[in-house]
């Protein structure tokens, strides 16, 4: 059953240029897809693909242009404010930047207590329990809750980011590029904590990335996207086996191996700059491509 639909979602930006000239961006085309519940949904692409702005249109962050988002069959789209309010404490996302979206004014538990704060839910000490709850799911101390920001490591302080973010319940949980700014050496560690808050608080995700390697091992499925518009979609082991759309192939060709010598997995493709007026069609089970 699917938790989140999205449907023909269009969004424009227009840039005033001088006094008389205006320009428009289409940073999303036309994309469709839909996340079902329980599962890991990866939005992958380079910079510039629209994949943050899909994000953040899906939970009305931004105004899309057209096209609809369905939370549960709901249109968000046409919830009055009030409605919205209700329908986000079970939508969330976490940013990219576990720094930049702190607070440096507030402490590590203010941070987590601001989204209960906010919705009127508890008392004060039923809201300081709850947060030494989340500290302790994101594996926090709880000693470290009179903290400021600039005295957490950058993957403490993501943690910190996850458990504001699932401090309301939530079902649904954007992480977008939400380990991207972590070294290496603990995105591991990031990884296998956002599977087992999924397990055990059965949520799901829609994750927006660009490092293939990450979104191979956590995603169930994958929508490619470019300029605006998704090229290929399918179930991760199918579409990184065989790659239909030139795009993808990039994509995939770039990701570094361990082995230097060691032949890739697909080879570079010779295309020519890729255009985005096909549409997606079947390629397979499961599978489609703008092909």
């Amino acid at each position: 059953m699917a938790i989140v639909e999205i449907l023909h979602l269009v969004k424009h930006f227009t840039s005033e240029r001088g006094l008389s000239h205006s320009g428009t961006r289409i940073a999303v085309d036309d994309v469709s897809f839909q996340i079902e519940q329980g599962q890991t949904f990866g939005l992958v692409g380079e910079s510039g693909s629209g994949k943050t702005t899909t994000g953040r249109c899906m939970l009305r962050l931004l105004d899309p242009t057209a096209g609809e988002v369905l939370f549960r069959g709901e249109n968000i789209f046409s919830a009055s404010r009030s409605r919205l309010r209700i329908l986000r404490r079970d939508m969330q996302i976490v940013f990219q930047d576990p720094y930049g979206s702190l607070d440096p004014r507030m402490r590590a538990g203010e941070i987590v207590e601001e989204p209960l704060v906010i919705h009127g839910l508890g008392s004060r000490s039923t809201r300081r329990n709850r947060v030494v709850e989340l500290f302790g799911l994101v594996g926090l101390d709880s000693s470290q809750l009179q903290r400021y920001p600039h005295e957490f490591s950058s993957v403490q302080r993501q943690r910190i980011g996850f458990a504001r973010a699932l401090a309301l319940n939530p079902s649904f949980v954007i992480l977008d590029e939400a380990v991207s700014a972590l070294d290496v050496s603990v995105q591991a560690q990031v990884i296998n904590l956002l599977r087992d808050l999924q397990t055990q608080l059965r949520l799901t995700y829609l994750f927006i990335a660009h490092d293939l390697r990450l979104v191979e091992h956590i995603c169930d499925r994958i929508a490619v996207m470019y300029r605006g518009k998704i090229m290929e979609m399918g179930a991760t082991a199918p579409l990184f086996a065989n790659p239909v759309h030139p795009y993808t192939r990039a994509l995939l060709s770039a990701v570094p191996t361990a082995d230097p010598d060691r032949p890739r997995r697909h080879p570079a493709p010779d295309y020519s700059p890729v255009g985005n007026e096909a549409r997606l069609r079947p390629v397979g089970e499961n599978h489609w491509a703008a092909v």
